[in-house]
């Protein structure tokens, strides 16, 4: 079913955060979807994403609240407010969404189970979103890492594991946003047929650089002056930081290494070390001020552990960069293997450490990686996305009916 619904389609958008839900909700509303965002954040700040205030039911004090509770960087009271947190917010969108009628809600995981539950008479499709892998996956994954590294790290709960679990069963559908993530669903026994990839994207009008941001690039990497390797992102374990220690321990001061970010806690000895052998942290930065952050760069190094949808790997292919990563996340569906980039296998530092000898051995087709990288390789924008979640939504309802 291409373009718009034959009438007007409401859908109600419910997400405690951000993540990419402002963005679909503008271009959705851009295509003539009669949208409302249900969220933790004031309706003066979501305007600055271009949503229109008129579309956004904001329970502001949640997000204040959470938001105290993550500045006080104790994982002991994080896991004893997130079952308060979570129910709060997921019983008010609850309410809200019972004085107006809906076609769609699409709703993220871990506040969805309210709003369905109370819904299951009133009709609307229920479209629960998960931004990472299953969530027995994820704690696997994360369980593992732990074991590996001796170091303990945030993981999802009992708590939350069975809330997710029902919420699993009680939507109509599943979204998810990357083929990896497909796959654990399909690994933990959720049916195929009640399951729908949709990939994210980037926004393309941000972070596309100028040719001369390229040329520069290219003429840098032809000098010979040593390679630049951006991360973007949280430094912590799940995001493979483990591993890039191990990769900038084996090359030595071959490269120049830059992490922009916030740094978990349990890791900040990590990052403390790195910084005495001169790799560059710099603190988290506005998504206005990143395209500068990419245009540094030469390539992309993030070596996940765990993830659904990385917006930053989206964002460093905006930028025309060349992206190391592993298959446990978007990597296999934004990298072809040596044409933008390589996929490499998880938890094996010497690999990445390897690719970024050839880089630094092989310039001359290394630059034209770039060059390729910038003309050919550019992910989807999110009016791309928002056109294809509009489709999803009015097949499940015509299949449905």
């Amino acid at each position: 079913m291409a373009g718009h619904s034959e009438r007007e389609l409401n859908v109600a958008i419910v997400v405690h955060g951000r993540w990419d839900a402002f963005d679909l909700a503008r271009e959705l509303d851009r295509r003539g979807v009669n949208v409302r965002l249900l969220t933790n954040y004031p309706s003066q700040v979501v305007s600055r994403f271009g949503v229109r205030r008129d579309m956004v039911r904001g329970f502001w004090p949640h997000g204040v609240l959470a938001r105290a509770v993550a500045r006080a960087g104790s994982a002991r009271l994080a896991a004893r407010c997130e079952p308060v947190l979570h129910s709060l917010f997921g019983r008010w969108a609850a309410a809200t969404l019972r004085k107006e009628r809906w076609d769609v809600v699409y709703a993220f995981s871990g506040v969805a189970e309210e709003a369905f539950s109370r819904l299951q008479r009133a009709g609307p499709l229920r479209v629960l979103v998960r931004e990472s892998s299953h969530i027995r996956t994820q704690e696997r994954l994360l369980c593992e890492e732990e074991l590996r590294t001796g170091i303990p790290q945030e993981r999802p709960s009992a708590w939350r594991i069975a809330r997710e679990e029902r919420e699993y069963a009680l939507a109509d559908v599943i979204r998810v946003l990357s083929s990896f993530s497909y796959q654990t669903f399909v690994d933990e026994g959720v049916r195929g047929d009640k399951l729908r990839l949709v990939l994210s994207g980037a926004d393309l009008g941000r972070f596309r650089p100028s040719a001369e941001v390229v040329h520069a690039r290219v003429a840098r990497i032809l000098s010979g002056e040593p390679l630049r390797v951006l991360n973007v992102g949280t430094f912590a374990l799940r995001k493979g930081v483990w591993d890039s220690a191990a990769v900038i321990d084996a090359l030595g001061d071959e490269f120049q290494f830059r992490f922009v970010g916030p740094v978990a806690p349990e890791v900040a000895p990590i990052a403390a070390r790195l910084q005495e052998r001169g790799v560059e942290f710099w603190p988290k930065q506005a998504e206005a001020s990143l395209p500068a952050a990419y245009a540094w760069a030469d390539l992309f190094m993030l070596p996940t552990i765990e993830d659904g949808f990385q917006a930053v790997l989206a964002q460093a292919a905006a930028s025309g960069l060349p992206i190391l990563t592993t298959p446990n996340g978007a990597g296999r569906d934004l990298v072809r293997d040596g044409n933008n980039g390589w996929v490499l296998p998880v938890r094996c530092p010497d690999v990445f450490a390897l690719q970024l000898r050839w880089a630094d051995c092989h310039r001359q087709e290394f630059a034209e990686m770039v060059q390729a990288t910038y003309a050919h390789f550019q992910p989807r924008d999110f009016a791309t996305v928002a056109a294809d979640l509009e489709n999803m939504f009015c097949d499940a309802l015509a299949r449905r009916a």
